[in-house]
C-alpha cells in the first residue's frame, strides 16, 4: 500500500512529500543516465586503479538503464583534445556521445535539448571530472527542476581531494549523493524479477 494512503495530510503537504520523493526514490520510468566525458586522454591522467573501478561502474550503469528501457545520454568535451569516450563504454552506449566545449552539459545547445526531450525529472550523473564538469552540470541540472543523483564511486578527478570536493560541491547545489549499488536496487525494486537476475550479478 502506497505510503500516502497510510497518512491523512492536505493536499499541500502531499505535494511537498511527493516533490522531496522525487529527490531520494528513483523511478525507472522517470530516470536517465548522462555519462560526462569519460574520454580516453583524460582516462590516462587519472589514478589507474580508481579508473578501473569508475569504468566498471558506469558500464554496469549503461547496462541497467538499456536493461530498464531508460534514456541514456553521453557527452564529450573538446574531442580533438580529449579524444573519444573510452572503448568499453562506447561499445555500451545506445547512442554516439555528443560533443561539447562547455563545462556544464547544461550550458551546451544540443545536450540541454537532448535533456529536454527526454523528458526523464530524474537524471544519474557519472563521469568526469567530479570538481568541474560533473559538478558544473548537476549545478545547472538543480537549477532546472531536475532531480540530480551523482553516484559518488562513478565519478573521478585526477587528485581524491578535487573528486571529494566535487560531490561535496554537488550535494550543497541540491544533488543527492548516491553509489552503483543503490542506484541499482533502487531501481529494480524487487527481487526475483528477469531484471534482477540480469542485473544483480553486475555488483559482486
Amino acid at each position: 500500500m502506497p505510503f500516502e494512503e497510510l497518512h491523512s495530510s492536505s493536499s499541500d503537504d502531499l505535494g511537498r512529500r511527493r516533490l522531496d520523493a522525487r529527490r531520494f526514490a528513483l523511478d525507472r520510468g522517470d530516470a536517465m543516465l548522462l555519462v560526462v566525458d569519460v574520454q580516453e586522454r583524460l582516462a590516462k591522467a587519472m589514478p589507474p586503479d580508481a579508473l578501473a573501478a569508475v569504468e566498471k561502474n558506469i558500464a554496469v550503469l549503461i547496462k541497467a538503464a538499456v536493461r530498464l528501457g531508460m534514456p541514456v545520454l553521453a557527452s564529450e568535451q573538446y574531442v580533438r583534445g580529449l579524444g573519444p569516450t573510452v572503448e568499453s563504454l562506447r561499445a555500451l552506449l545506445p547512442a554516439p556521445p555528443l560533443e561539447k566545449l562547455e563545462f556544464s552539459c547544461g550550458a551546451n545547445k544540443a545536450l540541454a535539448r537532448a535533456i529536454m526531450q527526454a523528458g526523464r525529472p530524474q537524471i544519474i550523473v557519472a563521469g568526469m571530472e567530479a570538481h568541474v564538469c560533473v559538478f558544473q552540470t548537476v549545478r545547472d541540472l538543480v537549477r532546472g527542476d531536475f532531480a540530480a543523483f551523482v553516484i559518488q564511486d562513478a565519478v573521478l578527478s585526477r587528485a581524491e581531494a578535487n573528486r571529494a570536493l566535487g560531490l561535496r560541491l554537488c550535494e550543497r547545489s541540491g544533488a543527492t549523493v548516491s553509489s552503483t549499488e543503490t542506484v541499482l536496487f533502487d531501481l529494480l525494486g524487487v527481487a526475483g524479477t528477469p531484471e534482477f537476475k540480469e542485473l544483480a550479478p553486475l555488483i559482486k
